[in-house]
């Protein structure tokens, strides 16, 4: 039996409840057992740092997976999600830093590195509790039992034998390379990582002074923005084929040597210098100058300190004279090493340490921050009159993604994996990815695979994998270890831990005399390490060598955008590089979510919501929905709002909870009115003949196709627009058109037609949702599957809706005429809501007509076979379906699209504009079936011209009778004429309004019973008259006796409410119960007792029918009481007790008492002792405030009312005799007194006559 649902709901508590039913049944372990022996669907997760908890990029690309595997289950594969932990690397080594106050490798040299990995260890996975918290309380189904860690040495075991079959390809190398270096961290970073973090800054901006040793007096003036790299120059680097000028500088005399293109970088105007002379930068080649700093004096013997070239100078900034420090640019690095200055065996001039401060070497600034000495060089070049000029310069610089501290470039020793000659490769593979959306696969990451340079995977850290290679002490001989087993064969100890404490003082002996070999001290940098999870994520190759091998690549992984330079990048390197192919078949890239604001969320700035705090108020499925419904999942940007995720509870899940309430409603209705049992057989169900059925089954079925095709495609972003929109369709379309149906106005089968058709869309639409909207797809089907026929469930286990497999397309449901023919009609019915609301026309207030002008005849017969829907949606007496525009004045005018014209024609535009806009409506309408037109020699097509209709108001010599609107297809016309008895109307339904909204407010279901008292104050107004005149109109819709009065003071009033309408004040109440108490017959009556002629006799006499119309004297009484009892005697006494009643009497005053009446002198005790039961009904007379009383037998135990003498009798009473009548049991008239009645089950019963119209009234 259908469960009463309530009309309010809290998402959250309900979230809460299916968490306990999924944990209770372990629905995830439960679904992986139902689908252990269906084909496997593999998917990789991208391990996340456990060190910080998840924000809404996480949450983001967490529902994106949930969304797709659930998906993939649903489909017939078996999917297993296992959670992956990133352990090691700088995000866990900079906490650690922090808190023990750590500046250097000093300070971990005297603690120890065991200590320092001990306390890495200790607060690696500090937040896995509250990310597993939060990931479940999201709904997501991802396996935490048996996830996966950078740190298990199984794990670790892995990613040396990725290593060493990279080393054993010759892909290894060590070398040394210009890098971005994080001070902060101590250590280098790869390409990628300083991508990430790009900040716009000031740096100091000096041109300084480079005096030529050949003549001093001559100098070139070179530019930078990194003064601390001054010190370490070598060399000066101009472009050998521009132009360069000496000139005299006329404010000072001084001569310099700089690029002719360059000169604004120095001077403002002409004036300020003479040109002396212009020559090629080439040659400028090998003149020597002097230093700056005589710190690297020495260099000069190797060739430093000359002029070089090179064509990456170029004259777009700076001088064009560019400074050589070729340990901090790789440029730099490049040149000198091309012009011999250094070479690969010469000591680095690097002065800068580990942490970024200068070394001994450099006297004047040792030990100071490099950064920091910045304006100690300047203030020491310009005593020294070197400096030319010195500013501020503001531009974008790479920041340490985890320190947020600005990195320096500079030369460090490093192991790299050689990518430079597989580009061609690592494109080929990217090439078979099937990438969402497409242009990040040839744009964003295809562009970085063309540059991608080779991969430094070393870092100078602690706490990570070490690199598994052994070497002597002049790197000659070399060993690379690819197993536990392998190492403990080597060094003949018993390994249980892979992590620098257990490993470093392992040493291998030499195979060529070179003593014993000691492990390289670097670890590996730990996209190596995420790069490698698809195969360390099942310790392959050592287990699960088949299982792996089977599912590679996998089938779909999904991350952020910026993971095109971060985990995608390393996944494919590695793969390539392994194996040749890509590691992957499908990707889904989101964007990222930022504030509101448009600026990076942070957590210092608080300028977002705290996750938690959004799903507690709105819901987990609220905020999936609210972030997969929005730009990010075609990888643009999203500002987070909460408002947003609010506005999904009100727009989408509200009005879905409300379509499901309505069904179960009514569906309770039946069996509680009716006694029907609903159950629902998919099988079993019978074709429905009305059309909106008929629709929205094949509305649905096409969007399971559509759905079915594009989530086939992970193409998410045109999903789940369709899914929402269809929440509006089925709720504000056929739901809303259908409700009279679904309430039984239509009659029991109907009802059940049109229930069996909702619950097969909500059904439908539950499994389509699930994915994404795994809860309240739940709490639905949870409450839907009691009404399921349990042998129509294919599902051996359908205790959760996550079991179910997809719905079917059931082909033969599909009729795209109807869908058509619907999409043509709600065309109609929203342009004329557009007109309404622009004439401030509530849709309460009726008009006369809507007029629909469309070209194709066949459209008009669509719009035409729904015309009841168009006449009750937009409330109008009449449709007219036309072809002809000009019978209404309808003119076709063209507007030019600006934007579009304006960049094509150029020009010619304004030509062009004028004369579309002197088009005439028959050049429009061929243009409209043709596609194209010639405008001044331009052909012009459909998104170059937008059509517009216009209204000529003076056509049909009735200028204000209609208002209009239109979209491409369709033209609307409204006659919004004003008429008394439709405002009339419109108020009434503002009563209806009014009654309906105080239900809810009451807490009320169709079900419930009650009877609505108004008052109105003043009573002989407007509004009293109105609902006077429509009491049929109102009870056809709130369904609940209706009366005029006030409730009475015994009444168990539900709620009460006093508003203003149309200048009078409206009272009113809300009384439990369907119909107000009587106690006794409506009319006044009193019980008789009759002793005469030696009999007794029992009966009733009423003392007014109708009520008000009451018997006037005692000698009427004394006729009445003769003619119903058959009395023939001359004289009767009346008695109330032993008192005689005389002339003067108030009869009604005598209301329900009992009267005796005798021949005799005195009054006769009876024989019953007065107890009688009085057989009757009562009868109210719709539209008015008339009632009456019909007596059932008298007197007692005679003369028993036959169904056909009831009809007579009711039209005595009220005077109908000349009219038809129908009698119901309540005011709703849902309930039909018929000839066949049996009348003693009427007894005490109220009957509602409802006089029908004649024709002259129609």
């Amino acid at each position: 039996m259908a469960e009463q649902v309530p009309e309010t709901i809290s998402f959250p508590a309900e979230e809460e409840k299916i968490l306990q039913l999924w944990k209770d049944l372990d629905c995830f372990q439960e679904c992986l057992k139902q689908s252990k022996n269906k084909p496997r669907y593999t998917f990789y997760d991208g391990p996340p740092f456990a060190t910080g908890l998840p924000h809404y990029g996480h949450i983001l690309a967490g529902t994106i997976k949930d969304i797709v595997t659930r998906f993939a289950h649903q489909s017939g594969f078996h999917v297993e999600r296992k959670f992956g932990w990133d352990c090691h690397g700088l995000p866990v080594e900079y906490e650690i830093d922090k808190t023990l106050g750590i500046k250097g490798p000093e300070d971990v040299a005297k603690m120890g590195i065991a200590e320092y990995n001990k306390q890495c260890r200790g607060i690696v996975m500090r937040y896995s509790q509250d990310w597993e918290i939060t990931v479940t309380r999201l709904g997501r189904w991802i396996d935490f039992k048996n996830d996966y860690k950078t740190l298990y040495p199984w794990f670790m075991e892995s990613v040396w034998w990725v290593f060493k079959q990279l080393y054993d390809k010759g892909l290894v190398y060590r070398g040394v390379k210009v890098m971005p270096y994080s001070t902060a961290c101590n250590t280098p970073l790869s390409n990628f990582e300083s991508n990430q973090n790009y900040k716009d800054v000031q740096d100091p901006s000096v041109i300084v002074t480079f005096p030529l040793v050949e003549d001093p007096s001559v100098s070139l003036v070179a530019w930078t923005t990194t003064p601390w790299t001054l010190p370490s120059n070598m060399a000066l680097c101009v472009n050998p084929e521009l132009t360069y000028v000496q000139l005299k500088d006329k404010s000072n005399g001084n001569v310099y040597i700089l690029m002719e293109a360059r000169l604004s970088s120095l001077y403002k105007t002409d004036a300020q210098y003479t040109i002396l002379d212009r020559f090629p930068g080439i040659t400028l080649k090998g003149k020597r100058y002097q230093p700056l700093f005589d710190y690297f004096a020495k260099a000069a013997e190797r060739g430093a300190f000359t002029v070089v070239c090179d064509n990456y100078v170029k004259s777009d900034d700076g001088t064009g004279v560019v400074h050589q420090a070729p340990y901090f640019g790789a440029d730099d690095y490049r040149v000198c090493m091309n012009f011999g200055i250094i070479q690969k065996d010469s000591v680095p001039v690097c002065p800068v340490n580990a942490s970024g401060c200068f070394s001994e070497e450099v006297t004047d600034f040792a030990g100071q921050y490099v950064k920091d000495a910045d304006k100690d060089i300047i203030k020491m070049l310009k005593e020294r009159s070197r400096l030319v000029h010195s500013s501020t310069y503001t531009h974008s610089y790479p920041f340490c993604w985890r320190s947020e501290t600005p990195l320096i470039y500079k030369a460090v020793p490093s192991w790299f994996v050689r990518v430079e000659h597989m580009v061609d490769k690592l494109l080929q593979n990217n090439s078979q990815c099937y990438w969402v959306p497409e242009f990040v696969r040839e744009k964003r990451f295809g562009n970085w695979l063309k540059e991608a340079r080779d991969w430094a995977i070393s870092r100078n850290r602690y706490w990570g994998t070490p690199i598994p290679l052994w070497v002597s002490e002049d790197f000659e001989e070399v060993v690379c270890v690819g197993s536990v087993a392998e190492l403990e064969e080597l060094t003949s100890c018993k390994i249980t831990d892979l992590h620098r404490e257990s490993v470093d003082h392992l040493t291998i002996p030499s195979r060529c005399g070179k003593g014993v070999l000691r492990r390289v001290t670097e670890v590996f940098d730990c996209w190596f390490e995420s790069g490698s999870m698809p195969y360390a994520q099942v310790h392959y190759p050592f287990q699960n060598r088949r299982e792996f091998e089977d599912a590679f690549p996998a089938d779909f992984i999904a991350e952020g955008i910026d993971q095109t330079r971060g985990w995608f990048y390393t996944l494919l390197v590695l793969s390539t590089a392994l194996f040749g192919q890509p590691p992957f078949k499908n990707v889904i890239v989101n964007g990222l979510v930022l504030a509101s604001d448009g600026q990076k969320m942070s957590k210092s700035k608080k300028n977002y919501p705290d996750p938690m705090h959004v799903v507690n108020s709105y819901g987990a499925d609220a905020l999936r929905l609210y972030l997969i419904n929005s730009p990010v999942v075609r990888a643009e940007n999203l500002r987070f709002k909460e408002e947003g995720v609010r506005d999904i509870l009100k727009d989408v899940f509200l009005p879905w909870y409300n379509a499901f309430r309505f069904l179960m409603q009514n569906i309770y209705r039946l069996h509680k009115e009716e006694g029907i049992q609903f159950l629902y057989n998919e099988s079993l169900a019978k074709p429905s003949s009305n059309i909106m059925d008929n629709w929205i089954l094949s509305f649905t079925q096409s969007l399971i196709h559509f759905f079915k095709e594009e989530m086939t495609a992970y193409r998410l972003y045109t999903v789940v627009p369709r899914l929402v929109r269809f929440v509006d369709i089925l709720t504000n379309w056929y739901v809303r058109m259908n409700r009279r149906r679904l309430k039984g106005e239509g009659g029991t089968d109907d009802c059940l037609m049109a229930l069996e058709t909702l619950f097969s869309v909500l059904f439908s639409m539950c499994r389509l949702m699930a994915p994404f909207t795994p809860f309240i797809t739940e709490m639905m089907f949870q409450r839907l599957k009691l009404l399921l026929d349990p042998t129509s469930v294919q599902e051996k286990d359908s205790q959760s809706i996550h079991y179910l497999m997809l719905p079917p397309v059931r082909e033969n449901l599909i009729n795209q005429k109807i869908e058509n023919a619907v999409s043509r009609m709600q065309s109609v019915i929203e342009l004329g809501r557009v007109i309404r609301d622009r004439k401030t026309l509530p849709i309460k207030y009726p008009l006369k007509e809507v007029v629909v002008i469309h070209q194709e005849a066949e459209s008009l017969a669509d719009i035409k076979s729904l015309e009841k829907y168009i006449l009750e949606e937009l409330n109008v007496r009449k449709v007219t379906v036309s072809t002809d525009k000009n019978k209404y004045g309808i003119r076709l005018r063209a507007e030019p699209d600006h934007m579009v014209l304006g960049k094509r024609l150029k020009g010619a535009f304004k030509s062009v504009m004028a004369a579309i806009k002197e088009l005439k409506s028959e050049q429009l309408e061929e243009f409209q079936k043709m596609g194209s037109i010639t405008v001044e020699g331009h052909e012009l097509h459909e998104e170059d011209v937008r059509l517009l209709y216009t209204f000529d108001q003076s056509a049909d010599g009735n200028s204000t009778q209609f208002e209009t609107h239109s979209d491409a297809q369709v033209l609307v016309l409204l006659d919004v004429t004003p008429d008394q008895a439709m405002l009339d109307e419109g108020v009434a339904r503002e009563v209806i309004n009014r009654i309906q909204k105080l239900r809810k407010k009451g807490n009320l279901v169709p079900t419930d019973e009650i009877t609505v008292h108004y008052q109105v104050e003043p009573q002989e107004g407007y509004l009293y008259s109105v609902i006077q005149g429509h009491t049929d109109f109102i009870l056809a819709t709130v369904k609940s006796p209706l009366v005029p009065h006030a409730a009475p003071p015994s009444s168990n009033v539900i709620i009460k409410e006093k508003t203003q309408l149309k200048g009078s004040d409206l009272e009113i109440t809300l009384v439990r119960g369907s119909s107000p108490a009587m106690d006794g017959p409506s009319c006044a009556y009193v019980k008789l007792h009759i002793a005469a002629n030696g009999t007794e006799q029992s009966g009733f006499l009423l003392l007014e029918n109708p009520k008000g119309a009451a018997i006037s004297s005692l000698s009427e009484l004394k006729a009445a009481v003769s003619s119903i009892f058959q009395l023939k005697i001359p004289r009767l006494s009346v008695y109330d007790d032993k008192k005689e009643l005389h002339s003067d009497a108030d009869l009604l005053s005598l209301n329900g008492k009992l009267l005796h009446v005798t021949s005799e002198a005195v009054p006769v005790v009876p024989s019953n002792g007065g107890q009688l039961d009085c057989q009757y009904v009562n009868l109210r007379l719709l539209s008015t405030e008339a009632q009456g009383t019909l007596l059932l037998q008298n007197p007692v135990g005679q003369n028993a009312l036959s169904s056909q003498g009831l009809y007579h009798e009711v039209a005595r009473v009220f005077g109908l005799r000349s009219r038809r009548f129908r009698l119901y049991l309540d005011a709703a008239m849902s309930g039909e007194v018929t000839c066949g009645a049996a009348l003693p089950d009427l007894h005490t019963k109220t009957l509602y006559v409802h006089v029908l119209p004649t024709t002259a009234e129609c």
